[in-house]
């Protein structure tokens, strides 16, 4: 199963919106989100990022998805991510 962190901010619609995309998937991801005013280092870290999406078990950044992504869209690009994973896992 997929665990993910999301790194996001009150009052950021981009993450908002990923937020719910990410919800509505089947079956849904574990989800973290982190709110990134609750610790300097993540702000600092994220402030101009945001939002993003880490792997919480390789704690690897995955690729931002396209704002305009579909759900079905946000499904197709984490399962290859999830795919290639373990793929390198196996390696």
């Amino acid at each position: 199963m997929l665990q993910l962190i999301l790194y996001s901010k009150p009052g950021c619609h981009l993450c908002e919106g990923l937020q719910e995309k990410l919800v509505q998937i089947q079956p849904p991801p574990v989800l973290e989100v982190r709110d990134i005013t609750s610790r300097d280092d993540w702000f600092a870290a994220y402030e101009y990022e945001i939002p993003v999406l880490v792997d919480a078990v390789s704690q690897r950044t995955l690729p931002r998805p396209s704002p305009r992504a579909t759900v079905a869209q946000l499904e197709k690009m984490l399962a290859k991510y999830l795919s290639e994973s373990q793929q390198n896992e196996t390696k």
